[in-house]
């Protein structure tokens, strides 16, 4: 199947082969209240509304200050309790890489001990990235017969040391390991993705005139976040939902649980009515205790949703997936 350009198609005739492994989430044991974060006391009236608004109760925070100590740590955990030999390493970049020059996926190669792995990073896609990863490990095992796995990783911190990302959400800490095999279920049945570079700058750092601790996220347009960028959202990913479910050949009844990011409260019932498929709660429960957890969310999501013992082999997943920068990703997974 053909697609334009900035989109790309995983669902092919060997899609059926290719799953997930295991997956390993690592969240802190420590979780801070959002109102006794330390910004929050000099926040304006208007971003403390939006920050009570995002339905996050509190966030998770580890005393690690770097991403790939904690991605490391959770490949490390996910490869002692399912020993393996990936053939290839991707590491979702994080907000903020934790040196310039020097690569973090091999850091976090070396540091997770994987030697046999070939290490990058898949970066330049926010929240997308993860969904993208999946895609991308499940092409390279297709691609190539003798490579048997690929695991997936991603530490999520905030970008310097404020959480709370107005008019976005707030970040907790978090890192995952995800591994995609032959054989491994839930099964990847039909993937879509598409970018959008005309939203490339609306949020930045200015990272090259300060030092970390006084990094501060800024939105260049929240009016085109919160209008622009959504209603495009909405019409690509209620048109990308339409075609994986196509691409598999199933309908909308077909579809057992419907999960996305976490980012805030009422996008969970605005992507229920504008899809017609409700989000599950595990989402929400998700947001409200740890906050946003970047790329790491729909894995989180996916996780605990297949832990929790309401889904039978065969049911239908639909994984929904956006960043700010303007990247959509619907993923259907046959568990």
């Amino acid at each position: 199947m053909s697609t334009g350009p900035g989109t790309s198609d995983a669902t092919t005739s060997d899609a059926t082969t290719i799953g997930i492994g295991s997956i390993h989430c690592l969240l802190p044991d420590t979780t801070v209240p959002l109102e006794e974060l330390p910004e929050f006391g000099m926040l304006d009236a208007d971003t403390a509304a939006f920050a009570r608004g995002t339905g996050i109760r509190s966030v998770g925070v580890f005393d690690e200050t770097e991403q790939a100590p904690l991605a490391a740590r959770a490949c490390r955990e996910l490869y002692a309790a399912h020993p393996g030999e990936p053939d290839a390493l991707l590491l979702v970049g994080p907000r903020a890489p934790d040196v310039l020059l020097g690569s973090d996926a091999c850091r976090v190669q070396t540091e997770a001990g994987l030697t046999s792995a070939f290490a990058f990073t898949v970066d330049g896609l926010g929240c997308t990235g993860s969904s993208a990863a999946w895609a991308l490990a499940r092409d390279l095992l297709v691609a190539d017969p003798s490579r048997e796995q690929v695991v997936i990783t991603h530490a999520s911190r905030p970008t310097g040391v404020d959480r709370i990302r107005f008019p976005v959400t707030v970040v907790g800490d978090a890192a995952y390991a995800m591994t995609m095999v032959r054989g491994g279920r839930p099964v990847l049945r039909a993937h879509r993705q598409q970018t959008d570079g005309s939203f490339h700058d609306l949020f930045r750092v200015d990272y090259k005139q300060a030092p970390w601790y006084e990094w501060r996220e800024v939105c260049q347009d929240p009016s085109r976040y919160r209008f622009g960028l959504a209603t495009l959202s909405n019409r690509k990913l209620g048109a990308m939902v339409e075609q994986v479910l196509a691409d598999a050949g199933v309908g909308r009844d077909r579809v057992k649980a419907t999960l996305m990011q976490n980012v805030t409260a009422a996008a969970y019932d605005f992507y229920t009515t504008l899809l017609g498929l409700p989000i599950h709660p595990v989402c929400g429960q998700h947001l409200a205790a740890y906050g946003h957890l970047g790329a790491m969310d729909v894995v989180l999501n996916l996780d605990a949703l297949l832990a929790g013992g309401e889904l039978e082999q065969g049911d239908l997943v639909l994984v929904l997936n956006n960043s700010p920068v303007a990247a959509w990703a619907v993923t259907l997974w046959e568990v």
